[in-house]
């Protein structure tokens, strides 16, 4: 004997509970939870009670299993997509079948970057169908021609209906398929407007479907929440293979499209682009972006190397610092985590009696670049010593190592390909931490490598450790 029990399930995440809600418990979305009725089978009683389990039933599977080694590897195969910035990312390019979600502010450059994608990919001499739903066709037809990307191979059409644009893509039949946006599609027989939980995560399905079952890939892009996060419910980044962030600052023209998730490479590799005035370009060496080219060397200015993903990137930090009259003196800082700098004002005053915490200081970073790793503080303690100084260092040194509360420099992780990086640009001479273990100790053809266990050693060496007290 079998009856229902109510209940209600979130439709974002799948969370049950046992009574409505307006917020789900488990992933927080509003007005997702739904009433559904769980099919129960009484197999028995115990002391007057119902044993209740779940009905189980099987159906015929649609394809029988097969043993992994039976399986041809050659159809999941990356296949270039002609910019090799975003292949990096993508871990060699894109995969048939395949479905990827580009997501990103607005203005920050996905249209464009996904023109471009499509213009390259017709080039190679395959065909590509652009489904456009936020823009007319004639709109995208002159930013084409602003950035070069008039391919014959490329098709273009504006489509808001799903299903009339499933039907595009089959008179068509295009061997990849990039739709903006997803936000934008509307799904017939699906309650709520475009863009809305239920229908975001409808279209969402059903282009994941779509590209398993027909082999062919599909690029979509992805609106984003103020919060930075993609809009919609969560399911969409479960449903899809690969999800890419495409970030940037307003007031620079350097993009990095960033993987989040990705079920055919890694989600550590970043990719470079420049926003100009005839489209994205691909930057396959950023570390020159980072840099201020100068004759003559400055006080208060160090050089680093970060690790964005598994890309090594050379940095400037400046710094600047000038007496200050007010009781709690500015602390302006671009670029750098404010914490990490009054924390290394605060180590460079208690352990190396150099004193800036009576000063405004200035620090900030070259080219927009954003610091977020512990590597840079070494770096930064040098600059702000120089600034103290009013004393600059060598040209082609940079600084690689964590600073902590007692002024002890720290290792740090990738040191080797750090200080290849820096090599590989020119400098000379590194500070690197002494407590780096042997095995990542390395040897840089025309690179001098100075080990300093705290920074007041490294500030000896720099002749800059004389005490400096000032109220």
């Amino acid at each position: 004997m079998a009856k229902k029990t109510p209940g209600y399930a979130c439709s974002s995440c799948g969370h049950r509970v046992s009574k409505w809600v307006g917020r789900c418990p488990s992933c927080s979305e509003w007005g997702t939870v739904e009433g559904v009725a769980a099919p129960v089978a009484v197999v028995g009683t115990t002391g007057g009670s119902a044993a209740r389990t779940p009905s189980l039933s099987g159906l015929t599977p649609t394809s029988p299993a097969r043993k992994v080694t039976d399986i041809d590897p050659t159809g999941a195969e990356h296949r270039p997509s002609g910019i090799g910035e975003l292949d990096r990312v993508l871990g060699g390019g894109v995969v048939p079948g395949s479905a990827v979600l580009l997501a990103g502010e607005p203005g920050v450059g996905k249209s464009t970057l996904l023109l471009e994608v499509a213009n390259r990919w017709a080039r190679l001499g395959r065909s590509v169908l652009y489904l456009t739903a936020e823009e007319s066709v004639g709109q995208v037809r002159q930013r084409a021609g602003r950035t070069d990307a008039l391919s014959p191979d490329l098709w273009l059409a504006a489509e808001h209906d799903l299903e009339t644009a499933l039907g595009q893509i089959e008179v068509t039949q295009p061997e990849l398929v990039i739709i903006d946006s997803l936000q934008t599609i509307h799904a017939n027989g699906v309650e709520g407007v475009a863009g809305g939980v239920a229908q975001t995560r409808a279209v969402a399905a059903t282009l994941t479907t779509f590209a398993k079952s027909t082999g062919i890939p599909v690029l979509v892009v992805g609106h984003v929440t103020k919060d930075g996060a993609v809009a919609g419910p969560r399911t969409v980044e479960h449903l899809v293979d690969v999800v890419l962030h495409f970030e940037g600052d307003r007031h620079s023209a350097l993009r990095f499209l960033r993987g989040q998730k990705n079920r055919f490479g890694a989600t550590d590799e970043v990719g470079c682009f420049e926003q100009t005035a005839e489209g994205i370009r691909e930057v396959a060496d950023p570390s020159g972006l980072f840099l201020h080219e100068r004759e003559e060397p400055v006080s208060g200015t160090s050089v680093t190397v970060l690790m964005d993903g598994r890309r090594p990137m050379v940095g400037e930090i400046q710094t600047l610092a000038l007496p200050s009259g007010q009781h709690t003196p500015r602390r302006v800082v671009t670029g750098i985590d404010t914490g990490r700098v009054a924390t290394i004002l605060a180590v460079l005053a208690q352990r190396c009696e150099l004193d800036l915490m009576g000063h405004e200081v200035y620090a900030a970073t070259v080219g927009g670049m954003r610091i977020s790793e512990p590597a840079a503080d070494l770096a930064t303690a040098l600059a702000l010593a120089s600034t103290c100084h009013d004393h600059a260092l060598p040209t082609g040194l940079v600084a690689v190592g964590e600073v902590g509360l007692g002024g002890e420099v720290r290792r740090v992780p990738d040191l080797r390909q750090r200080l290849a990086e820096a090599a590989r640009l020119g400098f000379t001479s590194a500070f690197v931490p002494a407590s780096t273990r042997s095995s990542d100790q390395v040897r840089v053809s025309g690179l001098r490598i100075m080990p300093v266990r705290t920074v007041s050693e490294a500030l000896t060496e720099l002749g800059l450790s004389q005490p400096v007290r000032r109220g």
